[in-house]
């Protein structure tokens, strides 16, 4: 469970700095969220420490992740927000 500075922490690491990932990150961590299971939560924190060249390329469908866990959160977010 996140607690309230934990996830301040989380939503800042949704700003990267590069206008197509913080389109995706912003929105769905203040609207999704809260409604990920405990796990799914850890692997979108895990997700925000990768390189913003891998997140890029993995969310633009250029390069294949090969974290399972990771794709499948990829696509949970891609189908939650729409850009």
């Amino acid at each position: 469970m996140f607690d309230k500075k934990r996830y301040g922490r989380l939503k800042w690491a949704c700003r990267r700095g590069m206008l197509e990932l913080d389109v995706l990150f912003m929105p769905f961590a203040e609207s999704g969220f809260n409604e990920l299971s405990d796990e799914q939560q850890e692997v979108f924190e895990r997700l925000l420490t990768s390189d913003d060249p891998d997140l890029y390329a993995w969310f633009m469908g250029h390069q294949a992740c090969e974290d399972q866990e990771f794709n499948q959160m990829i696509q949970h977010i891609l189908s939650r927000v729409k850009v």
